[in-house]
This record gives C-alpha cells, structure tokens and sequence, in this order.
C-alpha cells in the first residue's frame, strides 16, 4: 500500500492474547518452574490448582549424576552410506568415495542368511580395527527387486550399532554403479 508523501501510515493493530492463550502460557510456566525476568503488566489470577489425578511429577533437583549425564560423551552419528561425515577430511572422503583407498581385506556375505551375516560383520570389523587395518570392504551383493536384498538393506543398521559405529569413520561405495559392496575406513587402533 502506497501512501502520498507527507502521509503517515495507520498504526497496525496488535493482536491481543486471548485468556485462553494467557492461562495455557502461565500453566505452563508454573509447571516448568520458570522465573519471569520482569513482571507482566496486568497481573493475572493465578490458575485454577489441577485436579489430583492430573498433577505433574516436581522437577527433580540437580544432582552430581545428572549433571554427568549431562556432561559425558555424547554417541557419534549415525553414518550414511555415500555421505561425507563430520571430522573427515576432504581429501582422505574423496578417495575412499572414488575407490582410491584400496581396501585390505575384504569379506563376502554372498549365500549367507542374515543373523550369520551380521555376526560375520561384527567380528570381521572388529578383528580389522585389532589389526590395525585401515580401510576394507564389505560385499553384500545387490540382491534382487528395487530395495535390494535383505543384507543390503540391513548393513547399514549393524554398521551404526554400538559395538561398530565407534569403530567406522565412514563409509562409501566404491563406484556409482556398484551398490552390492562397501568400502568403510576405520579408526586406527588406539594404544
């Protein structure tokens, strides 16, 4: 809206809590345990006290566990397959995306059911970070229909559970073309 020059624009009108917004936003303020830093203008009535069966746990004060809760080490992300992580450096993602980083060892689960796969994958990247190993692959083939197989679609979950995913910096397939393997750089091994 343009206004002739030397006009001043009508004030806007300011949209007014309803008493329902008002009595929701104390409620909740209330149970939050919240200290307002200045007073509101029109003081309010205070709340209604809730029903007996509706009243909500105290908060818990601070105690040291919590507090080192708080302050412990968070887990990592989960990683995604073909997506750089954070923390690694461009050069060393590149070449494990391009399949320059040539993998080590390499273990097969072609003809394995799920539960002997998952075993295998555990045991096989955890026995390759013991030895120091620094990148391998992972063949789980490309499996059949438009998901894939079943080890396909369910590698990356065991490769983000616990005992793995400290291990595993990240991970990539070696070409475009070829979803069926995986090559995962790993941590090196600390003394």
């Amino acid at each position: 809206m343009r206004l002739p020059r030397g006009r001043i624009p009508p004030a806007r009108r300011r949209r007014t809590v309803t008493e329902e917004e008002a009595s929701l936003w104390r409620r909740f303020v209330a149970a939050a345990g919240i200290t307002p830093l200045r007073p509101a203008e029109d003081p309010a009535p205070q709340p209604p006290e809730p029903e007996p069966d509706r009243i909500a746990a105290s908060p818990l004060p601070r105690t040291r566990t919590a507090d080192r809760a708080r302050n412990a080490p968070q887990p990592p992300p989960d990683l995604a397959i073909g997506v750089a992580p954070g923390g690694l450096d461009r050069k060393r993602w590149d070449d494990l995306r391009r399949g320059r980083t040539r993998p080590e060892r390499t273990l097969d689960l072609h003809g394995r059911r799920a539960d002997d796969a998952h075993e295998a994958v555990r045991r096989f990247v955890l026995g390759a970070q013991a030895e120091g190993l620094r990148c391998v692959a992972i063949v789980t083939g490309k499996g059949t229909g438009e998901t894939g197989g079943v080890l396909r679609r369910e590698l990356p979950h065991w490769l983000n559970a616990p005992p793995l995913r400290g291990v595993i910096l990240a991970i990539a397939h070696p070409h475009r073309a070829n979803t069926g393997a995986v090559h995962l750089l790993l941590r090196r091994k600390r003394p």
